[in-house]
């Protein structure tokens, strides 16, 4: 007899929710729309049920039992970019977040994690210990999903994506084994893996190496927002010389008028100069001689312990209803700075909050040894911007200067970067047409019947084409 607990669930999701130590959460229960939602609020997923598991056998069970019942299953630990999900309402979300041990290898320089762990439950005890990881700007971003479709963080030009500095997963997959992949074991689901997101399976755990940091010459530089042309153009000059051990960004931001935000900074637009250097802070201190020259209002470098890396980008702390577009892009010449400025720029009457540009090359366009389906990153800029949406069914303004610079930018274009993509498309656009059909053939070797949804898509092969290969 059913206990009151799973009464008004579906005879078959009480049945599974009493096979399970975690959770089956469904539309009846009153924490369905926390559990459901992600860390973009302008995002309505809505599975046939959520799954919280509290270990790896939870994880086994689910599998099993959306086999039986025909249902898919998607993935997710914190809730980003899970607006790229196509429909899920025949799917089970299986949200990691209580995937949570930590163990640190100080002298062999590697972490194991539990899928649900983020970024700012290892980077500290990390930099304690003179290590640093390859995270990116958000403490809050889960450390697998990070993973799983790439990874370009702060100390991304000198050691490449953090997908390719993983060295090992556990995933469940669609016959639901519990595997452990890695070079030895595996090795083409542990190539897919890496930059292929979650469509081969539910990871469970992820193993990754880290780097010997123990400090680093780090800060930002703030400037009136009406310097945006000067200090870009600048940078733009500065940037093909600047080493790898050195990634810049430079930014227009919005900051909110929230006591969260320093006192000076707060309810202000600023052009914002970011850079991590991975040297000493008088050589770096000259590279950026040029841009300090323009005269920020605020100066923030130091040397610093690289946990301070976490927070530099200043990134929100908590959920917030938006809307955002991105691109790769090979160069900005000075008419694309020009239309960039034109479009969302200081004096375009832009409600943008954010409108981000990295800089790529170094190790981010070199393709390493044994690199997994994610290897590198094309273009010499990666651009992002977002606006918040302050009212529901109110995103035409946001929506109008994100197709300006959409626009702007199009004749520059070369690609996309997939953590950034936030809306579901043709997933085959972020890889070359080789590694597009290798992804769709370990597809189809190990989830033939598409049971798994990544957040972008890999579908498997057509059965007649599976067959004759």
């Amino acid at each position: 007899m059913l206990t009151e607990r799973y009464r008004i669930m579906t005879a078959p999701l009480a049945a599974l929710a009493t096979r399970i130590s975690g959770r089956v959460v469904t539309t009846s229960e009153p924490d369905w729309d926390s559990v459901r939602t992600g860390f973009n609020l302008t995002t309505d997923v809505r599975p046939h049920a959520v799954v919280l598991p509290a270990h790896a056998a939870d994880v086994v069970q689910v599998v099993e039992h959306a086999r039986a019942h025909g249902l898919r299953i998607a993935a997710q630990a914190t809730g980003h970019n899970n607006g790229a999900h196509r429909d899920l309402t025949d799917a089970l979300l299986v949200d990691v977040r209580d995937l949570r041990e930590i163990t640190i290898d100080a002298d062999a320089r590697r972490v194991r994690v539990g899928a649900g762990v983020r970024w700012q439950d290892v980077v500290p005890a990390l930099s304690d210990l003179g290590l640093a990881a390859l995270h990116g700007s958000s403490p809050l971003v889960g450390i697998a999903g990070y993973s799983l479709g790439g990874g370009m963080g702060w100390l991304a030009r000198k050691y490449g994506l953090q997908t390719n500095s993983v060295t090992a997963l556990e995933v469940v997959t669609a016959d639901a084994r519990l595997r452990r992949v890695d070079p030895q074991n595996e090795p083409d689901l542990f190539w897919a893996l890496r930059g292929g997101n979650g469509n081969f399976g539910v990871v469970t755990g992820i193993e990754f190496e880290v780097y010997a940091v123990s400090d680093l010459y780090a800060g930002a530089l703030f400037f009136p927002a009406d310097s945006a042309q000067l200090v870009l153009r600048r940078w733009f000059g500065l940037a093909p010389r600047l080493p790898e051990e050195m990634m810049t960004w430079t930014s227009l931001i919005h900051f909110p008028d929230d006591p969260e935000v320093p006192g000076e900074l707060r309810g202000r637009p600023f052009t914002v100069f970011h850079c991590a250097y991975l040297g000493d802070a008088q050589t770096g201190a000259d590279l950026l001689r040029p841009i300090r020259d323009l005269g920020p209002v605020l100066d923030t470098f130091a040397t610093v312990p690289p946990a301070v890396l976490a927070d530099m980008a200043m990134d929100p702390p908590a959920p917030l209803p938006y809307l955002s577009t991105t691109a790769l892009v090979d160069r900005i010449t000075p008419q694309a700075l020009d239309d960039l400025l034109d479009a969302v720029g200081p004096d375009s009457g832009s409600p943008l909050s954010l409108v981000q540009i990295r800089q790529l090359g170094g190790a981010l366009g070199r393709q390493a040894p044994g690199a997994g389906a994610r290897a590198t990153i094309p273009g010499s800029y990666s651009v992002l911007a977002l606006g918040v949406v302050a009212e529901a069914g109110d995103e035409g303004p946001v929506a109008s200067y994100l197709a300006r610079l959409d626009d702007a930018l199009r004749p520059y274009r070369v690609g996309e970067y997939p953590n950034f993509v936030e809306q579901p498309g043709d997933a085959s656009r972020f890889f070359t047409p080789q590694t597009w059909e290798r992804l769709r053939a370990v597809k189809t070797a190990y989830d033939p019947g598409d049971l798994f949804q990544g957040n972008h898509h890999v579908p498997p092969l057509p059965h007649e084409q599976a067959v004759n290969e």
